[in-house]
């Protein structure tokens, strides 16, 4: 059995799917700023952690000991390094025009 597609069902559906995509956009401009806000909120819980929130405990230690302008040097760089003076052989050459 075929069925044939009459121009009520397809005006139907092309109906349906205009309401849904307005509906859709609605629905989006009521909700976006509260997701927004959601996430904006989240992003900025997660920043504070990582950098203004709870310090790691060997930073609090260090802290402690420095005073407000000191430069502390964590390390120190290996002085029995020598530079190589031999890098390589200088070459004379002159340009041809």
């Amino acid at each position: 059995m075929l069925q044939e597609a009459s121009a009520m069902g397809l005006l139907r559906t092309i109906l349906i799917i205009l309401l849904l995509y307005f509906g859709f956009k609605i629905l989006a401009r009521l909700f976006a700023p509260l997701l927004m806000r959601f996430v904006a909120k989240k992003a900025e819980e997660k920043f504070g952690q990582q950098f203004g929130g709870r310090p790691h405990p060997n930073q609090t230690r260090k802290q402690q000991k420095q005073k407000e302008g000191e430069t502390v040097i964590d390390k120190m760089p290996n002085q029995d390094k020598s530079s190589n003076e031999k890098v390589g052989e200088y070459i004379d050459y002159e340009e041809i025009d």
